[in-house]
């Protein structure tokens, strides 16, 4: 999941890193990260999963904050576009450059045994 995560991201024209990644190196004028929180099993019937729930973080970053909430904006659109459950327009991320702001998205994904 953590690939198709990444190509939706890319797709709208920005590099993506793992978060934490770019610790000591200058930061990108725009870009994306991402972490998973969590990915249990979902639903269990006779002690059977049928499914996975995928648990992400996504954040974007800019040196221009209108494009913090113009992108955040797309890429919420594109998520839920391809079936991504995305429940909120976004909240404010810290950034340890203070040249950059950041927001992120809580995004989830709902992967059935039949996929």
């Amino acid at each position: 999941m953590v690939d198709t995560l990444i190509e939706l991201l890319e797709s709208l024209g920005y590099t993506v890193y793992r978060q934490g990644s770019l610790a000591g190196q200058s930061y990108p004028d725009s870009f994306f990260t991402f972490w998973e929180n969590d990915s249990p099993d979902h639903a269990h019937y006779d002690n059977q999963s049928y499914g996975t729930a995928y648990d992400f973080s996504v954040y974007f970053y800019s040196n221009d904050p209108n494009l913090c909430y113009s992108v955040i904006d797309q890429t919420r659109t594109t998520l839920k576009a391809n079936g991504w459950v995305v429940p909120s327009k976004g909240f404010d991320v810290a950034s340890d450059e203070a040249t950059h702001i950041g927001r992120g998205l809580q995004v989830y994904y709902l992967q059935t045994e039949r996929e």
